[in-house]
């Protein structure tokens, strides 16, 4: 995967800056644009708790099929080149579904809370995000040992060129859809 923007190559652990850019990014837009205009138009500042976290669990739910296109596009590269070589495709694919993920999580988790919850509501954030990561390797490791065997991979593996992550995230996206 190409990784570079002219001298600069951006290191594989910092694509997570996407996904805080995305929350960032979402946040002023919500503060500056959104909830001045609903205000004009509605007469109401914003959107309500439940209706922010809707939209949130929805564009999280979005990110997923983006993730699965993104390796369907992978996959199809990765057919044509000798697997081993840097493949010619650019790490901005990866952009779409890190942004769709950290718009959504702006809109879930900063909903207004009361003054004195707002250390409790921080930690519960914390808590639900490490649940969510731990729910993920344990979704991961039930693919490896379903969809695997002695023989083959199964859908994820040490080889991201022969797995089927795309089938991964299509498993996370029905999650999301409950």
């Amino acid at each position: 995967m190409q990784r570079t923007i002219g001298n600069f190559q951006i290191p594989a652990g910092c694509l997570t800056v996407f996904f805080v850019a995305a929350i960032l990014i979402t946040l002023g837009v919500y503060d500056r644009l959104i909830m001045p205009f609903r205000k004009k138009w509605k007469g109401k500042p914003g959107f309500t708790n439940l209706r922010r976290i809707a939209i949130g669990l929805f564009r999280s739910a979005i990110g997923m099929p983006a993730a699965a296109i993104a390796e369907v596009k992978w996959l199809s590269v990765t057919k044509t080149f000798n697997q081993t070589t840097s493949l010619p495709i650019t790490v901005f694919l990866l952009i779409s579904q890190f942004f769709l993920v950290g718009n959504g999580e702006a809109f879930t988790y900063t909903v207004k809370s009361p003054k004195g919850t707002k250390t409790m509501s921080t930690g519960l954030f914390l808590t639900t995000l490490s649940l969510g990561f731990f729910f993920t390797s344990l979704l991961v490791s039930i693919a490896k040992a379903v969809t695997g065997n002695s023989d083959t991979q199964g859908w994820v593996g040490d080889n991201i060129n022969i797995g089927r992550l795309d089938c991964f995230y299509g498993l996370l996206a029905g999650t999301k859809l409950h």
